[in-house]
This record gives structure tokens, sequence and C-alpha cells, in this order.
């Protein structure tokens, strides 16, 4: 009779498999070509000779290079509930955790430079901003009707500082702290999502 395999303790997370890895390693190079070479011209093999598998693992876990571009592009931004805070600090709150998540991953980062490869990358972070930023504005933009364009306004300040600091890399924005990003950016978000329109 087989003996039974020891369970972790549970103050331990169990250990990784390797299809965990695997798949890791192929969505890290997926995100790198993608970024550099778009999606159109991207390929398969490229992308398997990057993450050093045979091309056949990437169709066994990712099915078809949809699937894979899906993958490598999706985030969960785990935006906070700003129904929850004070009004007066949404807007510190959505800039400090957005870019606490760029300090802490480069998955964003990738992203960004996936969506200014091409239309692929750009629809990828157009669902972004429908199914994640939209929900987050609607909790405290004051008229119905302006929801999105007050959550457009909001990506336009983030998305396009995160491009000079981490894709462009320009000096003056690199140099910024996260609690000065936070002091700059923070009022000016939080005009556009609880200001009365102009």
């Amino acid at each position: 009779m087989p003996t039974p395999t020891p369970a972790a303790p549970p103050d331990q997370p169990p250990p990784r498999r390797r299809s965990d890895s695997t798949r890791e390693a192929i969505v890290v190079a997926a995100r790198e070509r993608f970024a550099a070479d778009g999606y159109e011209r991207a390929t398969i093999r490229a992308i398997a000779r990057d993450a050093r598998i045979d091309p056949s693992m990437v169709m066994r876990y990712y099915g078809s290079k949809e699937g894979l571009f899906a993958a490598a592009v999706s985030v969960d931004l785990r935006l906070p509930d700003l129904g929850t805070l004070p009004r007066g600090e949404v807007g510190e709150a959505l800039v400090s955790h957005l870019f606490g998540l760029w300090e802490s991953s480069d998955v964003l980062t990738a992203m960004l430079r996936v969506a200014s490869a091409g239309p692929a990358g750009a629809e990828r972070m157009q669902a972004t901003f429908r199914e994640q930023l939209l929900p987050a504005a609607r909790q405290t933009c004051p008229d119905p009707e302006q929801v999105a364009t007050r959550a457009a306004l909001v990506a336009s300040q983030l998305l396009g500082f995160a491009l000079t600091r981490y894709v462009l890399r320009l000096p003056p924005s690199v140099a910024l702290s996260r609690a000065e990003i936070v002091a700059w950016l923070g009022p000016t978000v939080q005009r556009y999502l609880t200001a009365p329109s102009p």
C-alpha cells in the first residue's frame, strides 16, 4: 500500500508545480516579445525560443496566439473601493495604489508597452479601462452621464505619466519619489473624479 504524501504545514504555501513555472516563463517571454514586435509580428516560435521551451508547450497551455496574448496582457488592478473612502481622499488613494503596483511589478509597464505597439494591445488596454476604471469612477462621479469622460481623463493623467516614467524614462519623471507623484497627481485625479463640471 503506497504511503500517503504528507500535507504541507498550514502556514506554508503549497509547492509550485513545474507547470506553473512553465506558464510563468511563457507569459513573461510573451509580454516582452509582444512589446518589442507588436501582436502581428510576434510569433509563437519566437516566444517559445525566448522562454527556452518547445513551441508545442505554448500551444498546450494557451491554445493559440490569441489565448496567449490575452493571458500576457491581462492584469487585475485590484482598485480600492473608492465608495468607502472619504470623498476628499479618492484622488490620492487611486494614484498611490496604481503607482504602488507599477513600482512593485513590471507587468503594468509591459502592458503599457504592448498597448502602444499596436491595435491588439490597445484593445486589451481599452478592455481594462472599461472593466476596472469605469466602475471605480462611477463610485465618485457627481454626474452619471460624465463617468466615461472623467474616467478617460484619469486614465490620460495616470497612463501619460507612467509612459514618461517607465517607458520613455524621462529623467525628471524617473527622479520623482512615490510621495511626490501622489502629491502632484493626486489633486488632479481628485478634480477629474469629483469636481463639478467646468
